[in-house]
């Protein structure tokens, strides 16, 4: 197999498995339409569990791996170490660095914590985490914030490419957008509820791949299987529709064989949704969508990190007065 100089996957690199592959943004490089998420991997059983569900995901062409550096606190970057042992050139992997507005050095830290969990001297795609508070950007972006370690990590080789992501609101993706810093990828939630309600879809994916970013999909299914249980639709349904959206690849949480059995079938048996079929799905699902009930991560704090709150100064929801 071929691979570039810093490791990972080249750009003549070609699937053995059955799900098929995209463009990565303008990287030069194909990925996965399916990928990984790392959250759920640190949710599995235990450790052979985990290292079943990566080898079997990369044997179907599955090539994106997604982590944070926050992740069951450490716990889901060392499994999925653990489990690319002996594959790591085989995958295009990333984590996430969660300063949550701190600065520079803090992001320099994590990211040599995440390296080591992972057991790689590099990563593929290193990203600003949970960029969900209005004041974010200006964190970032300050003199000595996060947004200048991304630059050294991709200076020193340490990194490929840089991005962000975020779930609560796009005028903050836009707001990230706007300092017009190269990055080459980025992250939202995307799905069939996203379209009727703050949406991201709507707001932050054309001007997205107006700048031929290499978009990253999640919360296909609302993050928790929400839509599905409670929604009104099918796995099958919300995955279709998810990565017939003009993204790279949409990561989904697998935390179980039968879960990647699913995500596996639909994704190498997909057939892209013509517009006339989003929409259908979409006026379906208008009376669930109108009002953000079932994305929570946008309209609740279920989804915000606790370490996020508390460098923001937010309080523990238990701690809340009566």
């Amino acid at each position: 197999m071929e691979k570039n100089d810093q490791g990972g996957l080249g750009p003549d690199q070609n699937a053995t498995g059955s799900v098929p592959h995209r463009a990565f943004g303008k990287t030069g490089v194909q990925v996965s339409i399916l990928g990984l998420g790392g959250y759920h991997l640190g949710s599995t059983k235990d450790q052979q569990e985990a290292n079943t569900i990566v080898a079997k995901a990369i044997d179907a062409g599955v090539n994106f791996f997604d982590n944070a550096w926050e992740y069951h606190e450490g716990e889901a970057e060392e499994r999925m170490g653990v489990a690319l042992q002996g594959k790591r050139d085989k995958v295009i992997l990333m984590t996430k660095v969660c300063s949550h507005g701190r600065d520079k050095k803090v992001a320099m830290e994590q990211l040599e914590r995440s390296l080591r969990r992972l057991k790689t001297d590099h990563l593929d795609v290193w990203q600003i985490h949970e960029v969900v508070y209005y004041n974010d950007p200006d964190l970032i972006f300050r003199p000595g914030g996060a947004i200048e370690a991304l630059e050294q990590a991709k200076k020193d080789g340490k990194v490929r490419w840089v991005g962000f992501t975020g779930h609560k609101d796009p005028a903050i993706h836009l707001k990230m957008l706007s300092h017009d810093f190269p990055f080459d990828t980025i992250q939202m939630p995307l799905n069939c509820f996203d379209a009727r309600f703050r949406s991201f879809q709507q707001n932050v994916l054309p001007e997205a791949n107006r700048r031929g970013l290499a978009v990253l999909g999640m919360k296909s299914l609302g993050g928790s299987g929400e839509m599905v249980t409670h929604g009104g639709i099918t796995p099958d349904e919300g995955l279709r529709y998810a990565m017939s959206l003009p993204v790279a690849t949409t990561i989904s949480g697998v935390d179980s064989e039968i879960v990647l059995d699913q995500n596996l079938a639909i994704a190498s048996n997909f057939a892209p949704m013509s517009a006339d079929e989003r929409r259908a799905l979409e006026d379906r699902c208008q009376l669930w969508a109108a009002d953000g009930r079932f994305e929570r991560f946008k309209t609740t704090t279920m989804y915000d990190g606790a370490i996020g709150r508390e460098q923001h100064q937010y309080p523990e929801t238990e701690k809340l007065p009566a």
